[in-house]
């Protein structure tokens, strides 16, 4: 998401896990084949030890869980 060509990034991401609310967008990571790409998801609902997260806007069903860190992880068995 950084370095897109002049250094700016179309997504505004909430790091934060202490302040996370539903409706924040957020990067978020896939272990597994996907490890290390930048994945963008925003979040609808937010527990004690982990989010849940739409992974594709235009889809509701497509909410995965993800750990509650500055950048969510999320097991690539959920996300594929």
């Amino acid at each position: 998401m950084q370095n897109m060509g002049d250094g700016s990034c179309p997504f505004e991401f909430n790091f934060d896990p202490a302040t996370f609310k539903a409706g924040d967008v957020v990067s978020y990571r896939v272990t597994g084949s996907l490890e290390g790409f930048p994945f963008v998801g925003t979040l609808v609902e937010v527990h004690d030890d982990h989010v849940i997260l739409l992974s594709e806007p235009d889809k509701p069903e497509s909410r995965v869980r993800g750990t509650r860190e500055s950048r969510p992880i999320v097991a690539e068995e959920d996300v594929i």
